[in-house]
């Protein structure tokens, strides 16, 4: 594993954009509801997928797609009780890692072609992994380090240090504190935690509102997001509240085709049915959240995720224009598992055979159908498609054609990237591509190569709606 600090150039292995382009206007409006329902500043006049306006993304929103993959890291007081959902009643005492090591997560995280990560600051139970003044349930309390360490602070640090961007999860829900049982009070008190986050941590990537716990329950979202607008304005905001991003509406990592960037709901949580509204169409693209083991905390005895479920995971998420956020639990040194460390090693190098070495192909528009012109004779079995969205996402459905018009691949939306895996090889220098969507536009192509490179197991589903971890053992619940 590289031990040096992070260089793009060592993340090729992942399909990725390419850098940003200027972008076209757009922002949110102020917060009326679950979720924000900001319209476009100036929407185009077509329809785009399902019908919506094509809203455009904002520079922040396009630049965090085209990211497309970031780093999990679960760890707090659940870590060392060997649960998932914890009450809020587990000593803190438990807290206590031998060797936490945030330059080592970070550095697992930019291995794996990750742009940024994001960290449980504070989960379901109400344990703060930073000195919060908030409440004495935090690391404050805990022997490591004698009640002087900041795991958020180390964590913000390495990836300093590593040019990684860093994203912080803040559960609404907090089932230690007593000012939960009232709203007002509970809502004063999670501003306060949040703008410790947002100030002593900047630049923060990315806020993490889950919703798991939270059905039915209204936070002082106006005043969440006037404070996100006011400390840290380019954050991407997951789901809830001001949100600029949804969750894909499973814990398997798994999108499905079509992936819809303009969207009026999303999914609050994989344990109630219920839906969070917004009032007009919103650009929320989704990001898919899966961990590498059982559990999202690291416990003793489980194991990683076979490479072939992985890539399918990575082919069903990021291939399908989605970002992934793939979890890696710290185990109870506060290190990464060595039998999670070369599962990553093998998702890497695999990554790195399939997609290592793209083949830029040079497009001829032509009407609905795009001309790929490839700088010489290739053998081609995956092609990465990317469409324009400065404008919106205008793709509704696609297929690619070898030089004799004989279909190799087909699907609906592209979006920021599309990847197909061919059912065989073919050698040609020349493919097309033809697109319906008013105003659709490919902006880039590439094909690979990945020859007898580990392929993803075609078998995997998703498991649905999950049963509650405190119904249920453990669990597996985000």
């Amino acid at each position: 594993m590289d031990h040096a600090p992070r260089d793009d150039a060592q993340t090729s292995a992942l399909p990725m954009s390419d850098p940003a382009t200027p972008v076209g206007p757009a922002g949110p409006a102020g917060p009326t509801g679950p979720i924000d329902a900001a319209g476009p500043a100036d929407p185009a006049e077509a329809s785009g997928p399902s019908g919506c306006a094509p809203l455009r993304p904002t520079p922040a929103q396009l630049a965090w797609q085209r990211d497309g993959l970031g780093v999990f890291f679960h760890v707090g007081v659940n870590t060392f009780a060997g649960t998932e959902w914890s009450d809020g009643t587990l000593s803190p005492e438990l807290f206590d890692p031998s060797d936490l090591d945030t330059d080592e997560w970070v550095r697992t995280a930019a291995r794996l072609g990750a742009r940024y990560v994001v960290l449980t600051a504070k989960h379901h139970d109400g344990f703060c992994l930073w000195p919060t003044a908030t409440t004495d349930y935090s690391v404050a309390s805990s022997p490591w380090k004698g009640g002087r360490g900041d795991v958020v602070g180390e964590l913000a640090a390495s990836c300093a240090r590593y040019g990684m961007k860093l994203g912080l999860y803040a559960s609404p829900w907090d089932r230690h504190a007593p000012q939960y049982e009232d709203p007002a009070a509970y809502d004063e008190f999670y501003l306060a935690q949040l703008r410790e986050l947002l100030t002593d941590y900047c630049p923060v990537h990315e806020v993490w509102f889950d919703g798991a716990g939270s059905a039915g329950r209204e936070y002082a979202w106006d005043r969440i997001g006037a404070l996100l607008e006011e400390l840290q304005p380019e954050a991407m905001v997951f789901t809830m509240g001001p949100a600029t991003i949804r969750w894909i509406g499973n814990e398997d990592g798994l999108a499905s085709d079509p992936v819809e960037y303009v969207t009026t709901s999303a999914d609050l949580n994989a344990y109630d049915e219920d839906v969070l509204e917004t009032a007009a169409p919103r650009y929320l693209p989704p990001e898919c959240d899966v961990s590498l083991r059982t559990g999202w905390f690291w416990h003793e005895g489980e194991e990683p995720k076979s490479l072939a479920h992985l890539l399918a995971i990575h082919d069903r998420s990021i291939g399908l224009g989605a970002n992934l956020l793939l979890n890696i639990p710290p185990d109870r040194r506060g290190r990464i598992d060595p039998a999670d460390a070369r599962r990553v090693e093998e998702l890497a190098v695999a990554l790195a055979r399939r997609f290592g070495s793209p083949v830029r192909a040079q497009l001829g528009p032509d009407g609905a159908r795009t001309h790929l012109v490839l700088p010489e004779e290739s053998v081609i079995d995956h092609v990465e498609l990317g469409e324009c969205l400065e404008d919106g996402q205008r793709v509704t459905a696609h297929r690619v054609r070898a030089p004799d018009g004989a279909l190799l691949a087909e699907g609906g939306t592209i979006g920021v990237r599309r990847i197909h895996r061919l059912a065989a090889p073919v050698t040609a220098r020349r493919l097309s591509v033809e697109l319906e969507g008013e105003g659709a536009v490919l902006e880039r192509a590439s094909v690979h190569h990945a020859a007898d490179a580990p392929v993803p197991d075609p078998t995997i589903t998703s498991r649905g709606r999950l049963e509650r971890p405190e119904d249920d053992a453990r669990g597996t619940a985000d």
